[in-house]
């Protein structure tokens, strides 16, 4: 249950710091741009969170 939790927060943590950047980086902000870089940081997040649980595990 812990190891959820935990991985739940990474996950979370590396989404805000993901959106924040994509949100630094556009010019504008409007609805179309916040949806893509919600989804873009969502799947950066999860990559993320896969890589350091795959070179934790060697």
């Amino acid at each position: 249950m812990v190891g959820r939790a935990v991985t739940a927060a990474e996950l979370v943590a590396w989404w805000v710091a993901l959106f924040v950047l994509w949100l630094m980086l556009i010019s504008t902000i409007d609805v179309l741009e916040v949806i893509v870089g919600t989804a873009v940081a969502l799947v950066g997040a999860v990559a993320a969170c896969a890589a350091r649980r795959a070179v934790r595990n060697r």
